[in-house]
């Protein structure tokens, strides 16, 4: 073996012990459900951007989340985005379901189709409260 090709094979085997890793890494899942990642969401209900969920009715979006104010002191977190295609869904108090504007979609509070064409549920988060600090779990 000639000077080059030991410059080459030591060149090529430190390249793959750093970048190897990374790759792996990088296809690694993270953690899902309650608990998981590390990823909490949490929300200040004394936040002037927070204030709608101070209110029986009243709902913000955020992260892709709606967080709803069900009544009670009991807030419910769910998936913002339609599992149809995408968009936002929003939330009607006087129906207590979640509507999707862009296609008719509709869902029950508690994340079900009612109406199609989605035919999966919206994923359904933890909430806890503490003070006036809800925090939802990812």
């Amino acid at each position: 073996m000639n000077r080059r090709e030991v410059i080459r094979k030591v060149a090529m085997g430190g390249t793959t012990l750093v970048v190897l890793p990374a790759m792996l890494a990088s296809c690694e899942k993270e953690p899902d459900g309650p608990g998981g990642g590390g990823n909490d969401l949490t929300i200040d209900l004394g936040l002037p951007a927070n204030a709608a969920l101070n209110n029986t009715g009243g709902f913000i979006v955020t992260n892709n989340i709606i967080v709803i104010n069900t009544g009670s002191g009991n807030y419910t977190a769910l998936s913002a985005v339609c599992t149809h295609a995408g968009c936002t869904v929003s939330y009607s108090a006087a129906a207590n379901n979640l509507p999707c504007a862009c296609h008719g979609s509709l869902f029950a509070i508690g994340g079900a189709v009612i109406n199609g064409p989605a035919t999966s549920p919206l994923a359904v988060y933890p909430v806890s409260k503490s003070g006036s600090i809800l925090t939802i779990t990812r």
